[in-house]
């Protein structure tokens, strides 16, 4: 018997061919679905970073606004501006800096100012001892007076002339110079706290003298003495100071009724008089 052999029929030929391509394009539509999958993640992420952006803003804005109040009406902020004014000046002046830019290129540290100790000046009333408002222990010389030419002719002007008398002047000048800080004393308010009372070296020179009407000079009323000054009273006060046993001495009257003026003008004539 002759054997049959069967030829392939052409849609069998061609299935293969057609299965490729199918293939094919069903890669390319899986690359297509993939990259638009991809777009849109990423456009859904740049949203989800502008959002956090946002959000962050929102949040320094709310900060700033919560640290940072703004004051309301013209007169808060005045009192604002003043206040900061006020404490950038207490700042300065406590830290003492020198004045000049922020930073210097070498990264230099900024010296802070001492403050200059100037001179004590004194109270009112005085309360500064003498020795601290003259702390170089040299005091005021004060007023000097020249001898005059007497009627006889005799002066003793020589002893300001003559060149032996100026040398031992000024070989006792730490004798003068005691006297002159007990004289400062006494001419700014005789007190025990002024000379700086120290036993026999400093203070007051005697029992101070209140000596009323008829009495003189001389006379120290005892504690608990019960007088009381009258209007028409005259007064006599004398008081002296010491340093080192050096004593300066003065004396001043207090009147209540004006009619003892000229005697008092008279008084102190008199007493200048004597002096020159």
């Amino acid at each position: 018997m002759a054997a049959v052999v069967q030829k392939p029929s052409a849609a069998r030929l061609i299935k293969p061919e057609q299965e490729q391509q199918q293939q094919e394009e069903l890669e390319e539509e899986d690359k297509d679905t993939a990259v638009l999958l991809n777009g849109e993640a990423e456009d859904e992420r740049d949203k989800e970073s502008t959002a956090t952006k946002k959000k962050k803003r929102k949040k320094k804005k709310s900060k700033s606004a919560n640290t940072v109040a703004e004051p309301e009406g013209e007169d808060e902020v005045a009192e604002v501006t003043k206040q900061l004014e006020k404490q950038a000046v207490d700042d300065k002046e406590e830290d003492g800096e020198d004045d000049g830019d922020d930073g210097d290129a070498g990264g230099k540290k900024k010296k802070k100012k001492k403050k200059k100790k100037g001179a004590k000046a004194q109270t009112d009333p005085p309360s500064v001892p003498i020795f601290d408002l003259y702390p170089s222990g040299v005091f005021p010389v004060g007023q000097e007076c020249e001898y005059p030419a007497s009627q006889d002719g005799r002066s003793a002007a020589w002893r300001t002339s003559n060149e032996e008398k100026r040398v031992m002047d000024k070989a006792n000048e730490e004798v003068w110079n005691d006297f002159r800080q007990a004289a400062e004393a006494h001419r700014q308010e005789c007190s025990r706290k002024l000379i700086q009372e120290n036993g026999l070296n400093a203070g007051l020179a005697f029992p101070t003298g209140c000596s009323l009407n008829h009495c003189a000079a001389h006379y120290t009323p005892n504690a608990g003495d019960p007088t009381v000054l009258q209007y028409d009273d005259v007064c006599k006060i004398d008081f002296g100071t010491h340093i080192n046993g050096r004593i300066i001495d003065c004396a001043f009257t207090v009147t209540f009724n004006p009619k003892y003026d000229k005697l008092l003008e008279a008084v102190q004539d008199a007493t200048n008089t004597g002096i020159k």
